[in-house]
Parts: C-alpha cells; sequence; structure tokens
C-alpha cells in the first residue's frame, strides 16, 4: 500500500543530468554560480518593480511647484517619537521672512511633528487605466507647504524623490523598448543578409558600416533637431526611442549575420527550406532557438548602452525636454556649480544611473558566460 512513496526510478548521476539536460537548463545551472550576476538580476528586477509602481512610490505630485519651498534639505522619515513610542513622523516647516529679499521662505522646524500614514491618500494618478490616490506613504493633515521630502526639493520646489521615482519609469521604459527595437531590426536585417547572400549582403553591410561610420554626437544633434518643438511629450518620448533604436541595431545584425552564415548549411535549415517555409520561419523557428542564449546576453548589455544614450541626450538638452521627466533631465538640474553649491542632494539622480549599468553590465557577463554552457 506503500509503493507510492517508492522513487520513480534510480536516482540520476550528475554526469547523467548533464547528459539529458535541455540548453536551457544548462545555461541556468551554469548562471546560478555566478553570485555576482545573480545579485545583479535581483537589483534589476527591483529596478523594474519601482519603474511599474513609480506613481504609488511617490509622496507628492512630480510637477508640483512652489517657489517657497525651494532648496529644502533631505528629511528622514523618522520612525519613533523621542519616548520610544512607534509613530512614523517628518519634521514640519515653517515660515520665514528673508531679511533681505522679504520673501517668505520655508525652513525645517525640528519641533514639530507631522504624522506619516502608510496606505494612505495622496495625489491622484492612473495606473493601467486605474484612477486612485493610494501611495505607499503620505502626511496625515498636513499644513501649507509640507511634505515627504527623503531626498529635498530642487529649486522649484519639487520633491526629488517623486520626480526620481517617476524618471526611473521613463528612463528604463526606453531602453527596454528601444533595445526590443533593435533587437528585432538587428535579427530580422542580419538574418536576410545572412541567408540571401549576393546584392542583399552586400547592401544591408554596407549600411551597417555607414551608419557605424558616422560621429554619434553631431548624428544626435541633427536628429533631435529635427524634432518639432509642438509635439507632446509622448510623441517626443517615442521619437527619441525610435532613434536610439535606429542607431543600436548594427552590433546585433553583424552577430546575427555570423551565427546565421554558420547555420545556413545545417540540415534542418535545408529541410524547412523544401518543406516550403517563409524566410521568417526560418529565422524565428528554426535558426535563432539554436543560439538565444546568445541574443539574450547580447540583449542585456545592450540595455545599459540605451540608458546611457537617452541619459546623455536629456542632460545635453537634446533627448526628452520639460515637462517630461528622467534620469537624463533631472542631472541637466544639477550641472550649475551654483545649484550643486546650494542643493548638493540633486546629485541623487546620479545613483541610480550607476546602479543600472553596474547591475547590467554583471548580469551580461554572467548571462555571456553561461550561455556556452558546454565550454
Amino acid at each position: 500500500m506503500f509503493s507510492f512513496l517508492r522513487a520513480k526510478g534510480p536516482a540520476l548521476s550528475k554526469a547523467e543530468r548533464y547528459a539529458q539536460a535541455t540548453q536551457l537548463q544548462l545555461t541556468w545551472w551554469r548562471f546560478r554560480r555566478h553570485r555576482l550576476a545573480m545579485i545583479s538580476g535581483i537589483v534589476v528586477a527591483l529596478f523594474y518593480v519601482i519603474a511599474i509602481g513609480a506613481d504609488f512610490l511617490a509622496t507628492t505630485d512630480p510637477h508640483a511647484t512652489d517657489s517657497r519651498t525651494s532648496y529644502i534639505t533631505p528629511q528622514p522619515i523618522h520612525f519613533f517619537e523621542d519616548d520610544g513610542s512607534f509613530r512614523p513622523h517628518v519634521s514640519g516647516l515653517k515660515g520665514v521672512r528673508d531679511p533681505k529679499t522679504f520673501k517668505l521662505i520655508y525652513t525645517v522646524d525640528p519641533n514639530r511633528h507631522v504624522p506619516v500614514d502608510f496606505l494612505a491618500t495622496g495625489y491622484e494618478y492612473s495606473f493601467l487605466g486605474i484612477t486612485t490616490t493610494r501611495h505607499l506613504f503620505a502626511l496625515r493633515d498636513p499644513q501649507r507647504g509640507d511634505g515627504i521630502f527623503i531626498l529635498g526639493t530642487d529649486q522649484l520646489g519639487r520633491d526629488v524623490w517623486s520626480r526620481l521615482m517617476v524618471a526611473t519609469r521613463v528612463s528604463l521604459t526606453i531602453g527596454l523598448v528601444g533595445v526590443t527595437i533593435s533587437l528585432f531590426l538587428g535579427v530580422l536585417l542580419g538574418g536576410i543578409s545572412a541567408l540571401y547572400g549576393g546584392w542583399v549582403d552586400t547592401v544591408i553591410q554596407r549600411t551597417i558600416e555607414v551608419i557605424r561610420s558616422m560621429p554619434t554626437i553631431p548624428l544626435w544633434l541633427g536628429l533631435a533637431a529635427a524634432l518639432p518643438n509642438d509635439w507632446s511629450v509622448t510623441a517626443v518620448y517615442f521619437s527619441i526611442t525610435i532613434i536610439i533604436s535606429l542607431l543600436a541595431w548594427t552590433d546585433l545584425a553583424r552577430v546575427v549575420r555570423g551565427k546565421f552564415l554558420s547555420l545556413r548549411e545545417e540540415e534542418f535549415v535545408m529541410a524547412a527550406e523544401l518543406a516550403g517555409a517563409s524566410t521568417g520561419r526560418i529565422i524565428f523557428r528554426h535558426m535563432l532557438p539554436s543560439f538565444m542564449s546568445h541574443i539574450i546576453a547580447a540583449v542585456s548589455l545592450a540595455l545599459p548602452a540605451m540608458i546611457i544614450s537617452e541619459t546623455s541626450l536629456s542632460f545635453l538638452g537634446l533627448g526628452l525636454r520639460p515637462p517630461a521627466i528622467s534620469w537624463g533631465i533631472l542631472l541637466q538640474d544639477a550641472q550649475s556649480i551654483q545649484s550643486l553649491a546650494l542643493a548638493p542632494w540633486l546629485l541623487a539622480a546620479a545613483v541610480p544611473v550607476i546602479l543600472v549599468i553596474l547591475a547590467f553590465n554583471f548580469l551580461g557577463d554572467g548571462l555571456r558566460d553561461a550561455a556556452d554552457p558546454y565550454g
């Protein structure tokens, strides 16, 4: 009666497991041994979770301005009162008249505590088509000028923390969408170049060489200058994404062409051609899966390049423009010496850029090492 407790078969040895494993299993087993790549993968996943819930994590409207709260120093959230009781709060603000300009400005008042509620009501935003006011944390009964300024405020009194959350979503999605477009172009044109050969291969390869020979910054200048000034933020967003994608597909196309040339004479490809399969089906259903691990590694290394491109363009004033918010736009606010002297916390936008770029590079290294499980 206890026969169901018996093992279905003898335990496989390590060599037998490797011999029977699929390509995906071999890649995963080797990737798991790369500790730094695993940690980097968790960091990248965490950043994309932040990007999805950017408005939920924001504390105030990232576009709301108030010159009276400009350059407020960062305010940490205190979880305990002086008597040791658990009561999350931040220091309130008090209005002070500047003796020189007679302008009312706000400064931190450490003697006034404003309670902080979690999963509280804040400004209204839309998430997946649903309008809500729910936020991770918000102030309870705030007075005018009060706010949860975890990373302080900028010159216009906008909350840097809230703007950084929204900027993370914009910069990471531009990189993801840009890589998707360049991946499609690289695989398609690289595969066509290898499969057809002849004048088709010549035209595609000469096009790649022309694009790669152009200096990047002047090309960005020309393409960005061609964008009309009256375009909406959404139109500029998609235009910048397409511009970056059109300049980033060439490397992948070269790699795909080399791989396809080595696979073109294989029997399974010839069988698919004789069966009447279309070029697209041969590329995406027969040839591409044979080196998918290499494609994944190439994509993980291309993502940071896309993010850096968008950040650089926006920082130079050639990419996204206000009221859009991205890492490059936030760093643009911190490029003057005067701003850094008054508010060094504006450089906080550089921290996620560095972390994401390092995480993607370490993740790409781990995927590249795991891409050849038999090596």
